[in-house]
């Protein structure tokens, strides 16, 4: 979701700078079985259409055609209910019981440098929250960490924006090839890390960047925050462990490393006589992935993603 909310701040912009005053939805709500979580954004203007998303386009299009038969009814800050009532929830297409709260708002090329901030923030990483006054419609950033991605009240809400997730990945082959393919999908922004050039002769995957290097250095100023997923898949001691090393270091949510049972126990005793202690062991998982059985590169992928997935929700 960070992902998508990043790419879509950075179109904000670019329309902010050419005159024109998007609507920008927010979810800040959810009840029920819900299509997006909170703090999910989409943006529309007449004339450059829709980026990011609600739903799965049934409360799009009902948002769209509110503002088409009346325009001006978001001068201030509208919040705006979906799904209260069976005959919504049906007509909507949303999941048995579940509705959502949008808060609706027209962004004005006056506000552009409050969301050039906001960009600069998420561009060095850094999270920030923005204060919505309700009343008067009044925007302002502070620089802080928030623990909820939404907070509402009668006057105001608060939305953290948090930086956009960043995987690594270690060691090109078949798996990374896979795992990455996989979490272009997922909004990771993925990088691939090898120094050997017979492993990354042909290796390719739309919009991953491919550094030639160790992972050491490339850990130390790239993947250090804790919006970081590091990934070792090379099989190569002389790389794998070089990168968990330094990983240990960072504050990255996941670090995994692949190998059988035997090999991980071997990883283990390796990198603690190399001074890793055991409270840092503790963050490695390895073997890596979810126990699904899986024998195939594709399979194998699913099972790191599967498990990847479940320690970024559990630091959410």
């Amino acid at each position: 979701m960070n992902g998508s909310n990043w790419h879509l701040l950075q179109t904000l912009n670019q329309w902010l700078e050419q005159g024109l005053s998007p609507w920008l939805a927010t979810v800040i709500e959810t009840y029920g079985s819900s299509p997006r979580p909170a703090g999910s954004l989409m943006m529309y203007h007449p004339d450059k259409g829709l980026v990011g998303s609600l739903s799965g386009g049934c409360i799009e299009e009902e948002l769209i055609h509110q503002l088409a038969e009346n325009p001006e009814f978001v001068s201030c800050p509208q919040i705006i209910r979906y799904g209260e009532n069976p005959e919504q929830q049906s007509r909507l297409s949303l999941p048995c019981g579940g509705h959502l709260d949008v808060l609706l708002e027209q962004i004005s090329p006056k506000q552009a440098s409050i969301f050039k901030e906001l960009e600069d923030c998420l561009h060095q990483r850094q999270g920030i929250t923005r204060h919505i006054n309700l009343n008067s419609g009044a925007i302002h950033l502070k620089h802080e960490t928030a623990c909820d991605d939404i907070q509402r009240s009668e006057a105001e809400i608060i939305h953290a924006i948090r930086p956009h997730d960043k995987l690594l990945l270690v060691g090109a082959g078949e798996v990374a090839r896979c795992v990455a393919e996989i979490a272009r999908q997922l909004e990771f922004e993925v990088t691939l890390c090898d120094y050997r050039d017979e492993f990354l002769q042909g290796w390719q995957v739309e919009d991953v960047t491919i550094e030639r290097c160790m992972p050491d250095d490339l850990i130390e100023t790239s993947f250090m925050d804790k919006h970081c997923a590091i990934v070792a898949l090379a099989h190569d001691p002389r790389i794998d462990d070089m990168a968990m090393l330094e990983a240990f270091n960072s504050k990255a949510f996941y670090i995994g490393a692949m190998g059988s049972v035997q090999t991980s126990e071997k990883r283990r005793e390796r990198l603690l006589s190399l001074g890793i202690n055991n409270h840092q062991i503790k963050r490695l998982h390895a073997p890596i992935g979810m126990d699904i059985g899986s024998k195939t590169p594709y399979e194998i992928a699913i099972s790191i993603i599967s498990h990847l997935i479940s320690e970024r929700s559990k630091r959410n």
